[in-house]
């Protein structure tokens, strides 16, 4: 990475005697999309609120272009924050709600008329300007939550669980479009989410958080296939464990995707008996008990390939991988 638009250097809060962020470090480059993944306490949010500056950390320092973002105040940052309830204006028009941030910071009524227009076009809200937010569906007021967000023109956009509140067809829709509007406005988003489908399909890379502690950070293809310690592994999509010992290879584990096992004649590598078939859109997952030789850290074993079952429960099948689709685990 070239210089870091921001950067993150041994970050620190606590809450009593719990350790929110305990030595956080990260850079995030210009107009990156960039996911704070973890489970529920894990640091997330508080490291997005230290950054819109509405919580203080004990130590560490953050820099957003060489300037120090920690000594500025919230309303003087040049970060914006969309809230998971979207938090719009209900007696206000589209427009209106757009145009409240500018217009509370005194820009000039024909500016502010041009920003909004500008900003409406981009999210495809030209048509409902007028509308009040009762008056819309769930990834309309998103997408006006998105557009007040912009409209003064952030350097970085922080994103609190931003499609919660939408159904899974609007959800899966809004991924798509917000990765194309993050791409079009050309602003830093900071995103922060406990999907890992929706960070995988969003994010240029993401940092993985747990107990306070950044567990990896890397691209969602990188995490997926080279997971760094079991809680990534078992974290970001699902995962097979077994015994590094077993493979005469040094690490306490190594996993093994779904995808990268198969059903073979003969014992193969591992004996096991299908205790479950699941076919959900074109593709089949095994769920199958070990009967060994090889040890599994974690049943059942999960098989997953493209089609119809090849089995049926209670069958005894064969399992293998390549050498090349093991991870070791430190």
């Amino acid at each position: 990475m070239s210089d870091p638009l921001l950067s993150i250097r041994g970050l620190r809060a606590a809450y009593g005697d719990v350790q929110a962020l305990d030595g956080v470090s990260l850079d995030i480059a210009d107009n990156e999309f960039f996911a704070l993944l973890g489970p529920s306490g894990c640091g997330k949010t508080t490291l997005l609120r230290t950054l819109a500056g509405f919580e203080t950390p004990t130590e560490g320092t953050v820099t957003l272009a060489g300037e120090d973002l920690l000594a500025l105040p919230p309303h003087r940052r040049p970060v914006n924050m969309m809230f998971q309830s979207y938090a719009l204006f209900p007696h206000l028009s589209v427009e209106r709600n757009v145009g409240y941030g500018p217009a509370r910071a005194g820009a000039p009524r024909a500016q502010i008329a041009q920003r909004v227009a500008e900003v409406l076009e981009t999210v495809g809200l030209s048509g409902v300007a007028g509308r009040r937010p009762h008056e819309l569906s769930g990834g309309q007021r998103q997408r006006v939550a998105l557009a007040r967000a912009i409209v003064n023109r952030p350097r970085v956009l922080l994103l609190d669980e931003p499609l919660s509140a939408l159904d899974k067809r609007v959800r899966s829709q809004m991924q798509l479009e917000l990765k194309r509007l993050q791409h079009e406005v050309g602003i830093a988003f900071v995103m922060v989410t406990h999907d890992q489908e929706e960070a995988l399909s969003m994010a240029d890379r993401i940092a993985v958080l747990d107990g306070g502690r950044i567990q990896q950070i890397a691209t969602p293809e990188q995490l997926y296939r080279w997971p760094e310690n079991r809680f990534v592994a078992e974290f970001i999509g699902e995962s097979n464990l077994f015994s590094a010992a077993d493979f005469d290879v040094d690490g306490s584990y190594v996993v093994v995707r779904p995808e990268s096992v198969r059903l073979v004649e003969g014992a193969g590598l591992l004996r096991a008996t299908v205790l479950e078939t699941q076919f959900v859109g074109g593709t089949t997952t095994l769920v199958a008990e070990p009967r060994g030789p090889v040890t599994v850290s974690r049943a059942p074993v999960l098989v997953r390939h493209g089609g119809f079952p090849a089995v049926e429960r209670g069958a005894e099948v064969g399992l293998a991988w390549d050498a090349s689709d093991m991870v070791v685990l430190r």
